[in-house]
Protein backbone atom coordinates (compact mmCIF):
# COMPACT_ATOMS: atom_id res chain seq x y z
CA UNK A 1 0.00 0.00 0.00
CA UNK A 2 1.22 3.48 -0.64
CA UNK A 3 2.79 5.56 2.42
CA UNK A 4 0.21 8.56 1.16
CA UNK A 5 -3.12 8.34 2.05
CA UNK A 6 -5.49 8.18 -0.61
CA UNK A 7 -6.98 11.98 -1.78
CA UNK A 8 -10.51 11.06 -0.76
CA UNK A 9 -11.97 13.92 0.71
CA UNK A 10 -16.43 14.24 0.71
CA UNK A 11 -17.63 16.46 -1.98
CA UNK A 12 -18.99 19.07 -0.25
CA UNK A 13 -22.56 20.95 -1.12
CA UNK A 14 -23.78 24.07 0.42
CA UNK A 15 -27.67 24.46 0.86
CA UNK A 16 -29.88 27.56 1.95
CA UNK A 17 -32.85 24.60 2.83
CA UNK A 18 -33.27 20.87 3.09
CA UNK A 19 -36.17 20.15 0.51
CA UNK A 20 -38.08 16.77 0.59
CA UNK A 21 -36.41 16.33 -2.63
CA UNK A 22 -32.93 16.42 -1.24
CA UNK A 23 -33.66 14.33 1.95
CA UNK A 24 -34.08 11.37 -0.59
CA UNK A 25 -31.06 11.60 -1.97
CA UNK A 26 -29.56 11.59 1.70
CA UNK A 27 -28.45 8.34 3.75
CA UNK A 28 -28.57 10.48 7.10
CA UNK A 29 -29.51 14.04 8.32
CA UNK A 30 -27.42 15.43 11.75
CA UNK A 31 -28.90 17.94 13.31
CA UNK A 32 -26.97 19.73 16.47
CA UNK A 33 -29.76 21.99 18.56
CA UNK A 34 -29.55 23.71 21.72
CA UNK A 35 -31.13 21.71 24.55
CA UNK A 36 -34.03 24.51 25.23
CA UNK A 37 -35.99 22.97 22.18
CA UNK A 38 -37.50 20.52 23.69
CA UNK A 39 -37.75 22.71 27.07
CA UNK A 40 -40.33 25.07 25.90
CA UNK A 41 -44.29 25.05 24.15
CA UNK A 42 -43.97 23.56 20.43
CA UNK A 43 -45.08 27.11 19.42
CA UNK A 44 -42.38 28.76 20.64
CA UNK A 45 -39.35 29.82 18.85
CA UNK A 46 -37.07 27.65 19.75
CA UNK A 47 -39.66 24.35 18.61
CA UNK A 48 -40.12 25.78 15.45
CA UNK A 49 -37.11 25.73 14.76
CA UNK A 50 -37.53 22.08 13.58
CA UNK A 51 -40.38 23.83 10.69
CA UNK A 52 -36.95 24.74 8.90
CA UNK A 53 -36.55 20.46 8.13
CA UNK A 54 -38.48 18.22 6.61
CA UNK A 55 -41.37 16.47 8.94
CA UNK A 56 -41.07 18.69 11.57
CA UNK A 57 -43.19 16.60 14.27
CA UNK A 58 -40.97 13.78 13.89
CA UNK A 59 -37.73 15.87 14.52
CA UNK A 60 -40.03 17.46 17.82
CA UNK A 61 -40.91 13.87 18.86
CA UNK A 62 -37.02 12.90 18.62
CA UNK A 63 -36.21 15.79 20.26
CA UNK A 64 -38.58 15.14 23.27
CA UNK A 65 -37.28 11.54 23.30
CA UNK A 66 -33.46 12.83 23.95
CA UNK A 67 -34.52 14.66 26.57
CA UNK A 68 -31.92 17.48 27.05
CA UNK A 69 -28.70 15.60 27.85
CA UNK A 70 -25.75 16.63 26.10
CA UNK A 71 -23.75 13.61 26.49
CA UNK A 72 -26.14 11.26 23.90
CA UNK A 73 -27.76 11.42 20.31
CA UNK A 74 -30.55 9.70 19.64
CA UNK A 75 -31.69 8.61 16.55
CA UNK A 76 -34.65 7.31 14.46
CA UNK A 77 -35.59 7.71 10.56
CA UNK A 78 -38.01 10.09 8.46
CA UNK A 79 -40.86 8.08 6.45
CA UNK A 80 -39.20 8.68 2.62
CA UNK A 81 -38.36 6.04 0.47
CA UNK A 82 -34.60 6.37 1.29
CA UNK A 83 -35.44 5.78 5.42
CA UNK A 84 -33.36 8.87 5.69
CA UNK A 85 -31.39 8.59 8.81
CA UNK A 86 -31.85 11.63 11.41
CA UNK A 87 -29.68 12.15 14.55
CA UNK A 88 -30.17 14.63 17.19
CA UNK A 89 -27.12 16.10 19.37
CA UNK A 90 -27.12 18.60 21.85
CA UNK A 91 -25.15 21.47 22.14
CA UNK A 92 -26.30 24.84 24.20
CA UNK A 93 -25.88 28.50 22.50
CA UNK A 94 -23.24 29.07 24.99
CA UNK A 95 -21.41 25.75 24.33
CA UNK A 96 -17.55 25.50 22.97
CA UNK A 97 -15.99 24.67 19.80
CA UNK A 98 -14.84 21.51 21.72
CA UNK A 99 -18.05 20.98 23.18
CA UNK A 100 -20.12 21.32 19.94
CA UNK A 101 -17.14 19.14 18.05
CA UNK A 102 -17.76 16.54 20.72
CA UNK A 103 -21.65 16.57 20.07
CA UNK A 104 -21.55 16.42 16.48
CA UNK A 105 -18.97 13.32 16.92
CA UNK A 106 -20.90 11.62 18.89
CA UNK A 107 -23.91 11.87 16.78
CA UNK A 108 -21.67 11.38 13.56
CA UNK A 109 -20.53 8.04 15.29
CA UNK A 110 -24.07 6.78 16.00
CA UNK A 111 -25.12 7.56 11.98
CA UNK A 112 -22.08 5.75 11.04
CA UNK A 113 -23.02 2.70 12.64
CA UNK A 114 -25.04 2.24 9.07
CA UNK A 115 -23.45 2.47 5.64
CA UNK A 116 -24.11 5.38 4.74
CA UNK A 117 -22.57 7.95 1.98
CA UNK A 118 -24.44 10.98 1.87
CA UNK A 119 -25.04 13.14 4.74
CA UNK A 120 -26.37 16.48 5.65
CA UNK A 121 -25.24 18.71 8.75
CA UNK A 122 -27.74 21.04 9.70
CA UNK A 123 -27.30 23.88 13.00
CA UNK A 124 -30.46 25.12 14.53
CA UNK A 125 -29.58 27.47 16.90
CA UNK A 126 -30.74 31.32 16.74
CA UNK A 127 -28.09 32.79 17.44
CA UNK A 128 -25.52 33.53 14.45
CA UNK A 129 -22.47 33.39 16.12
CA UNK A 130 -23.78 30.28 18.01
CA UNK A 131 -25.28 28.58 14.21
CA UNK A 132 -21.61 29.33 12.55
CA UNK A 133 -20.09 27.44 15.25
CA UNK A 134 -22.19 24.74 15.45
CA UNK A 135 -22.17 24.54 11.44
CA UNK A 136 -17.89 24.75 11.69
CA UNK A 137 -17.83 21.61 14.42
CA UNK A 138 -20.37 19.01 12.10
CA UNK A 139 -18.58 19.57 9.33
CA UNK A 140 -15.14 19.40 11.28
CA UNK A 141 -16.63 16.35 12.62
CA UNK A 142 -17.94 15.11 9.22
CA UNK A 143 -14.82 15.72 7.44
CA UNK A 144 -12.91 13.44 10.20
CA UNK A 145 -15.20 10.96 10.23
CA UNK A 146 -14.69 10.46 6.98
CA UNK A 147 -11.46 9.47 7.49
CA UNK A 148 -9.96 6.14 7.18
CA UNK A 149 -6.90 4.94 8.80
CA UNK A 150 -4.17 2.67 6.92
CA UNK A 151 -5.22 -0.89 7.44
CA UNK A 152 -3.32 -4.30 6.05
CA UNK A 153 -6.45 -6.54 6.18
CA UNK A 154 -5.94 -9.73 3.73
CA UNK A 155 -9.48 -9.02 3.46
CA UNK A 156 -10.80 -5.59 3.74
CA UNK A 157 -13.05 -4.54 5.83
CA UNK A 158 -16.31 -3.39 5.29
CA UNK A 159 -16.29 0.63 6.14
CA UNK A 160 -18.29 3.52 5.76
CA UNK A 161 -17.26 5.82 3.09
CA UNK A 162 -18.65 8.86 3.20
CA UNK A 163 -18.43 10.86 -0.31
CA UNK A 164 -20.70 13.18 0.17
CA UNK A 165 -22.01 16.16 2.83
CA UNK A 166 -24.24 18.33 2.84
CA UNK A 167 -23.72 21.57 4.91
CA UNK A 168 -27.35 23.48 5.15
CA UNK A 169 -26.22 27.17 5.60
CA UNK A 170 -23.48 29.75 4.22
CA UNK A 171 -20.01 28.25 2.74
CA UNK A 172 -18.49 30.55 5.47
CA UNK A 173 -15.11 28.83 6.73
CA UNK A 174 -15.62 25.88 4.73
CA UNK A 175 -12.01 26.32 2.44
CA UNK A 176 -10.06 26.66 5.72
CA UNK A 177 -11.63 23.78 7.64
CA UNK A 178 -11.55 21.96 4.67
CA UNK A 179 -7.51 22.15 4.65
CA UNK A 180 -7.31 21.88 8.22
CA UNK A 181 -9.00 18.60 8.43
CA UNK A 182 -7.09 17.02 5.56
CA UNK A 183 -3.85 18.56 7.74
CA UNK A 184 -5.35 16.60 10.73
CA UNK A 185 -6.18 13.32 8.36
CA UNK A 186 -2.53 13.28 7.45
CA UNK A 187 -1.46 13.41 10.63
CA UNK A 188 -3.23 10.46 12.30
CA UNK A 189 -2.67 8.29 9.01
CA UNK A 190 1.58 8.87 8.97
CA UNK A 191 1.14 8.51 12.97
CA UNK A 192 -0.97 4.91 12.90
CA UNK A 193 1.24 3.61 10.19
CA UNK A 194 3.56 0.30 11.42
CA UNK A 195 6.99 1.31 12.18
CA UNK A 196 7.98 -1.70 9.57
CA UNK A 197 6.34 0.49 6.58
CA UNK A 198 7.31 4.05 7.77
CA UNK A 199 11.31 3.77 8.75
CA UNK A 200 13.49 6.24 8.38
CA UNK A 201 14.33 5.64 4.43
CA UNK A 202 10.44 5.44 3.84
CA UNK A 203 10.04 8.45 5.55
CA UNK A 204 12.70 10.31 3.59
CA UNK A 205 11.04 9.08 0.25
CA UNK A 206 7.74 9.75 1.57
CA UNK A 207 8.51 13.72 2.06
CA UNK A 208 10.98 13.85 -1.03
CA UNK A 209 7.75 12.62 -3.28
CA UNK A 210 5.97 15.42 -1.35
CA UNK A 211 7.91 18.24 -1.93
CA UNK A 212 8.04 17.12 -5.74
CA UNK A 213 4.28 17.14 -5.91
CA UNK A 214 3.70 20.09 -3.61
CA UNK A 215 6.78 21.92 -5.44
CA UNK A 216 8.45 22.80 -2.55
CA UNK A 217 12.03 23.42 -2.01
CA UNK A 218 13.79 20.29 0.02
CA UNK A 219 17.06 19.53 1.81
CA UNK A 220 18.03 16.30 3.23
CA UNK A 221 20.99 16.66 6.42
CA UNK A 222 22.17 13.09 6.62
CA UNK A 223 24.27 12.03 9.19
CA UNK A 224 27.20 12.50 7.76
CA UNK A 225 26.31 16.40 6.91
CA UNK A 226 25.21 16.96 10.68
CA UNK A 227 28.50 15.24 12.16
CA UNK A 228 29.69 18.30 9.81
CA UNK A 229 27.74 20.89 11.39
CA UNK A 230 28.70 19.16 15.08
CA UNK A 231 25.36 17.97 15.60
CA UNK A 232 26.28 15.97 18.45
CA UNK A 233 23.22 15.71 20.31
CA UNK A 234 21.00 14.39 17.27
CA UNK A 235 23.94 12.13 16.51
CA UNK A 236 24.10 10.79 20.06
CA UNK A 237 20.22 9.68 19.29
CA UNK A 238 20.55 8.35 16.35
CA UNK A 239 23.90 6.13 16.97
CA UNK A 240 22.34 2.70 18.26
CA UNK A 241 20.23 2.25 15.21
CA UNK A 242 21.45 -0.43 12.97
CA UNK A 243 21.64 1.88 9.65
CA UNK A 244 23.14 4.98 9.09
CA UNK A 245 20.39 6.83 7.55
CA UNK A 246 18.60 8.90 10.50
CA UNK A 247 18.37 12.84 9.15
CA UNK A 248 17.47 16.06 9.25
CA UNK A 249 14.58 17.13 6.24
CA UNK A 250 14.19 20.67 5.38
CA UNK A 251 11.69 21.88 3.68
CA UNK A 252 10.22 25.19 2.48
CA UNK A 253 7.30 26.95 0.80
CA UNK A 254 7.88 30.08 -0.97
CA UNK A 255 4.95 31.86 -2.60
CA UNK A 256 5.72 34.32 -5.21
CA UNK A 257 7.12 38.14 -3.32
CA UNK A 258 7.73 36.98 -0.06
CA UNK A 259 10.41 37.81 1.99
CA UNK A 260 13.78 35.63 2.23
CA UNK A 261 13.51 35.43 5.80
CA UNK A 262 11.36 32.72 6.82
CA UNK A 263 7.82 34.39 9.04
CA UNK A 264 7.15 30.87 10.51
CA UNK A 265 9.49 27.88 11.05
CA UNK A 266 7.44 24.50 11.90
CA UNK A 267 9.82 22.29 13.99
CA UNK A 268 8.54 18.31 14.62
CA UNK A 269 9.81 15.51 16.89
CA UNK A 270 10.03 12.28 14.34
CA UNK A 271 10.93 9.39 16.30
CA UNK A 272 10.13 6.48 14.20
CA UNK A 273 10.10 4.18 17.35
CA UNK A 274 11.39 5.10 20.57
CA UNK A 275 12.75 1.84 22.62
CA UNK A 276 13.87 4.22 25.23
CA UNK A 277 17.83 3.22 24.38
CA UNK A 278 19.78 1.75 27.54
CA UNK A 279 17.02 3.14 29.93
CA UNK A 280 14.60 0.66 28.32
CA UNK A 281 10.52 1.23 28.60
CA UNK A 282 9.11 -1.64 29.81
CA UNK A 283 6.61 -3.44 27.47
CA UNK A 284 3.03 -1.37 27.76
CA UNK A 285 5.33 1.87 27.52
CA UNK A 286 6.93 0.86 24.28
CA UNK A 287 3.85 -0.71 22.83
CA UNK A 288 2.88 2.86 20.66
CA UNK A 289 5.91 4.16 20.23
CA UNK A 290 6.09 4.19 16.63
CA UNK A 291 3.78 7.30 17.49
CA UNK A 292 6.48 9.27 18.67
CA UNK A 293 6.91 10.71 15.41
CA UNK A 294 3.86 12.44 15.68
CA UNK A 295 5.50 16.15 15.87
CA UNK A 296 6.78 15.85 12.52
CA UNK A 297 3.69 15.04 11.37
CA UNK A 298 2.01 17.62 12.70
CA UNK A 299 4.56 20.37 11.59
CA UNK A 300 4.41 18.45 8.15
CA UNK A 301 0.63 18.53 7.67
CA UNK A 302 0.86 22.29 8.65
CA UNK A 303 3.36 23.36 6.16
CA UNK A 304 0.64 21.74 3.51
CA UNK A 305 -1.92 23.39 4.74
CA UNK A 306 -0.60 27.06 4.50
CA UNK A 307 0.44 26.35 1.48
CA UNK A 308 -3.00 24.89 0.04
CA UNK A 309 -4.18 27.82 1.90
CA UNK A 310 -1.75 30.37 -0.31
CA UNK A 311 -0.55 31.80 2.65
CA UNK A 312 1.39 34.81 1.55
CA UNK A 313 4.80 34.17 3.48
CA UNK A 314 7.75 31.93 3.57
CA UNK A 315 7.24 28.60 5.50
CA UNK A 316 9.89 26.54 6.79
CA UNK A 317 9.42 23.39 8.07
CA UNK A 318 12.15 20.89 9.86
CA UNK A 319 11.64 17.07 10.69
CA UNK A 320 14.12 15.25 13.10
CA UNK A 321 13.79 11.52 11.92
CA UNK A 322 15.33 9.26 13.80
CA UNK A 323 14.89 6.39 15.91
CA UNK A 324 15.86 5.32 19.27
CA UNK A 325 17.36 1.76 19.58
CA UNK A 326 19.09 0.06 22.18
CA UNK A 327 22.39 -1.56 20.80
CA UNK A 328 26.41 -1.65 21.53
CA UNK A 329 26.58 1.63 19.99
CA UNK A 330 23.93 3.28 21.77
CA UNK A 331 24.27 6.44 23.50
CA UNK A 332 24.35 5.72 27.88
CA UNK A 333 23.72 7.59 30.63
CA UNK A 334 26.63 10.24 31.84
CA UNK A 335 27.55 10.74 28.20
CA UNK A 336 28.33 14.02 27.42
CA UNK A 337 27.82 15.50 23.96
CA UNK A 338 28.01 19.20 22.68
CA UNK A 339 25.14 20.61 20.28
CA UNK A 340 25.51 22.38 17.29
CA UNK A 341 25.50 25.80 18.66
CA UNK A 342 28.13 24.85 21.29
CA UNK A 343 26.06 23.47 24.55
CA UNK A 344 27.69 20.95 25.91
CA UNK A 345 25.07 18.40 27.40
CA UNK A 346 25.47 15.90 30.37
CA UNK A 347 23.31 13.06 29.50
CA UNK A 348 21.21 11.74 32.32
CA UNK A 349 18.41 9.53 30.49
CA UNK A 350 18.40 7.98 27.28
CA UNK A 351 14.71 7.72 26.99
CA UNK A 352 14.28 11.80 27.52
CA UNK A 353 15.56 11.94 23.49
CA UNK A 354 13.20 13.79 22.37
CA UNK A 355 15.00 16.62 23.92
CA UNK A 356 17.79 16.29 22.23
CA UNK A 357 17.01 15.55 18.42
CA UNK A 358 15.08 18.97 18.78
CA UNK A 359 18.13 20.88 20.23
CA UNK A 360 20.07 20.45 16.76
CA UNK A 361 17.13 20.84 14.57
CA UNK A 362 16.04 24.07 16.71
CA UNK A 363 19.56 25.75 16.57
CA UNK A 364 19.35 24.54 12.50
CA UNK A 365 16.23 25.76 12.11
CA UNK A 366 17.32 29.30 13.95
CA UNK A 367 20.29 29.96 11.65
CA UNK A 368 17.66 31.89 8.96
CA UNK A 369 16.14 34.16 12.18
CA UNK A 370 12.37 32.89 11.75
CA UNK A 371 9.79 35.78 13.24
CA UNK A 372 8.47 32.78 15.11
CA UNK A 373 9.19 28.85 15.59
CA UNK A 374 6.58 26.45 16.39
CA UNK A 375 7.97 22.86 16.90
CA UNK A 376 5.54 19.98 18.03
CA UNK A 377 6.48 16.81 20.14
CA UNK A 378 5.46 14.25 22.12
CA UNK A 379 8.07 14.57 24.93
CA UNK A 380 7.03 14.19 28.16
CA UNK A 381 4.81 11.98 30.49
CA UNK A 382 4.85 14.84 32.93
CA UNK A 383 2.65 16.84 30.10
CA UNK A 384 0.01 14.10 30.52
CA UNK A 385 0.21 13.46 34.14
CA UNK A 386 -0.68 17.52 34.37
CA UNK A 387 -3.60 17.77 31.73
CA UNK A 388 -4.36 14.34 30.95
CA UNK A 389 -4.68 13.29 26.97
CA UNK A 390 -7.30 16.06 27.19
CA UNK A 391 -5.19 19.43 26.62
CA UNK A 392 -1.52 20.01 25.16
CA UNK A 393 0.98 21.61 27.31
CA UNK A 394 1.82 25.10 26.14
CA UNK A 395 5.41 27.14 27.07
CA UNK A 396 7.05 30.05 25.09
CA UNK A 397 9.32 32.64 25.81
CA UNK A 398 6.66 35.30 25.09
CA UNK A 399 4.84 34.96 28.04
CA UNK A 400 2.58 37.40 27.10
CA UNK A 401 1.07 35.78 24.47
CA UNK A 402 -0.72 32.98 27.08
CA UNK A 403 -4.04 34.39 26.50
CA UNK A 404 -3.51 34.30 22.57
CA UNK A 405 -2.40 30.78 23.04
CA UNK A 406 -5.65 29.42 25.15
CA UNK A 407 -7.67 31.37 22.83
CA UNK A 408 -6.31 29.08 19.92
CA UNK A 409 -6.88 26.12 21.67
CA UNK A 410 -10.60 27.57 22.58
CA UNK A 411 -11.60 28.14 18.51
CA UNK A 412 -9.95 25.14 17.29
CA UNK A 413 -11.44 22.65 20.03
CA UNK A 414 -8.04 21.44 20.75
CA UNK A 415 -7.29 22.92 23.69
CA UNK A 416 -4.29 23.58 25.39
CA UNK A 417 -2.76 24.93 29.07
CA UNK A 418 0.34 27.11 29.19
CA UNK A 419 2.82 26.13 32.07
CA UNK A 420 5.75 28.94 33.24
CA UNK A 421 9.46 29.32 32.24
CA UNK A 422 10.95 31.02 34.62
CA UNK A 423 14.51 31.43 34.74
CA UNK A 424 15.14 29.61 38.10
CA UNK A 425 13.92 26.15 36.70
CA UNK A 426 17.32 26.19 35.27
CA UNK A 427 18.94 25.52 38.80
CA UNK A 428 17.14 21.57 38.64
CA UNK A 429 19.38 21.28 35.06
CA UNK A 430 23.09 22.53 36.27
CA UNK A 431 25.71 20.38 35.57
CA UNK A 432 29.30 20.26 37.05
CA UNK A 433 30.48 18.81 33.80
CA UNK A 434 28.57 20.62 30.64
CA UNK A 435 26.61 23.27 30.22
CA UNK A 436 23.15 22.06 30.95
CA UNK A 437 22.09 18.22 32.21
CA UNK A 438 19.53 16.91 29.58
CA UNK A 439 17.17 16.31 32.35
CA UNK A 440 17.01 16.19 36.15
CA UNK A 441 17.33 13.08 38.17
CA UNK A 442 13.72 13.14 39.85
CA UNK A 443 11.72 13.72 36.88
CA UNK A 444 9.13 16.72 38.46
CA UNK A 445 7.99 18.97 36.28
CA UNK A 446 9.66 17.39 33.06
CA UNK A 447 7.56 19.20 30.98
CA UNK A 448 8.77 22.51 32.02
CA UNK A 449 12.30 21.67 32.07
CA UNK A 450 12.26 20.30 29.00
CA UNK A 451 11.38 23.67 27.81
CA UNK A 452 13.66 25.32 29.55
CA UNK A 453 16.79 22.92 28.04
CA UNK A 454 15.29 23.84 24.30
CA UNK A 455 15.23 27.26 25.27
CA UNK A 456 18.78 27.27 24.99
CA UNK A 457 18.47 26.66 20.76
CA UNK A 458 16.27 28.90 20.09
CA UNK A 459 17.37 32.68 19.34
CA UNK A 460 15.80 35.49 21.78
CA UNK A 461 14.46 37.35 19.31
CA UNK A 462 12.54 34.98 17.74
CA UNK A 463 9.17 34.16 18.65
CA UNK A 464 9.26 30.67 20.39
CA UNK A 465 6.38 28.27 21.02
CA UNK A 466 6.50 24.80 22.00
CA UNK A 467 3.57 22.33 22.29
CA UNK A 468 3.77 18.97 23.92
CA UNK A 469 1.26 17.26 22.53
CA UNK A 470 -0.21 15.18 25.39
CA UNK A 471 -3.25 14.61 23.27
CA UNK A 472 -1.52 12.59 19.81
CA UNK A 473 -3.27 9.62 21.32
CA UNK A 474 -6.03 9.44 23.54
CA UNK A 475 -8.89 6.15 24.03
CA UNK A 476 -11.78 6.80 21.91
CA UNK A 477 -10.64 9.84 20.13
CA UNK A 478 -10.88 13.88 21.40
CA UNK A 479 -13.57 16.40 20.57
CA UNK A 480 -14.11 15.83 16.83
CA UNK A 481 -12.04 12.63 16.38
CA UNK A 482 -13.11 9.50 17.49
CA UNK A 483 -10.05 7.60 16.51
CA UNK A 484 -7.39 6.61 19.48
CA UNK A 485 -4.78 9.07 17.03
CA UNK A 486 -6.22 12.01 17.54
CA UNK A 487 -3.76 14.07 15.27
CA UNK A 488 -3.99 16.79 17.62
CA UNK A 489 -1.59 19.82 17.09
CA UNK A 490 -2.53 20.44 13.13
CA UNK A 491 -5.94 22.29 13.64
CA UNK A 492 -4.87 24.08 16.84
CA UNK A 493 -1.75 25.65 15.25
CA UNK A 494 -3.14 26.40 11.72
CA UNK A 495 -6.66 28.39 14.10
CA UNK A 496 -3.53 30.04 16.15
CA UNK A 497 -2.04 31.51 12.61
CA UNK A 498 -5.40 32.27 11.09
CA UNK A 499 -6.33 34.72 13.51
CA UNK A 500 -3.33 36.19 15.40
CA UNK A 501 -0.65 38.33 14.62
CA UNK A 502 2.55 37.03 15.54
CA UNK A 503 4.02 38.12 12.63
CA UNK A 504 5.04 40.80 10.90
CA UNK A 505 2.39 39.92 7.81
CA UNK A 506 -0.49 39.79 10.55
CA UNK A 507 -2.61 37.07 10.57
CA UNK A 508 -1.65 34.17 7.46
CA UNK A 509 -4.51 32.64 6.42
CA UNK A 510 -7.47 34.94 7.99
CA UNK A 511 -8.45 36.49 4.45
CA UNK A 512 -9.10 33.24 2.64
CA UNK A 513 -10.41 31.86 5.75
Amino acid sequence: MSLLPADASPRLRFLKTLSERTCRTLDAIVVLAPSATDKRPPDSGAASRFAALPEADRWRDLAARGGVDPARAVLSALGNSNQTLMVLAVADDDATPFQMQAAAARALRLATNRNLRSIAVVALHADDDAAGRARDALLTAALATAYRGPAFHRRPKRHTTITTIAVVGPKRNAPFLTAAARANNLTRWLTALPPNELDTRAYRRLLMQLAKRERLRSRWYSEAALRRLGAGAFLAVSAGNERRDAGIMHLQYRPPGAAARPAVALVGKGILFDTGGNNLKPHRNMLDMHQDMSGSAVALAVLLALKELQTPVTVDCWLAITENRIGPTAYRPQDVVCAMNGVSIQVIHTDAEGRLVLADTLALASRAKPEIILDFATLTGSAIYALTERMGAILTNRTELHPTLVEAGRRSGERVWPFPLDDDFDADLESEVADVMQCSIEGKGDHILAARFLRRFVPADSTWIHLDLAPAQRKGGLGAITTDVTGFGARYALELLRHHQLVAAGPLVRKRG
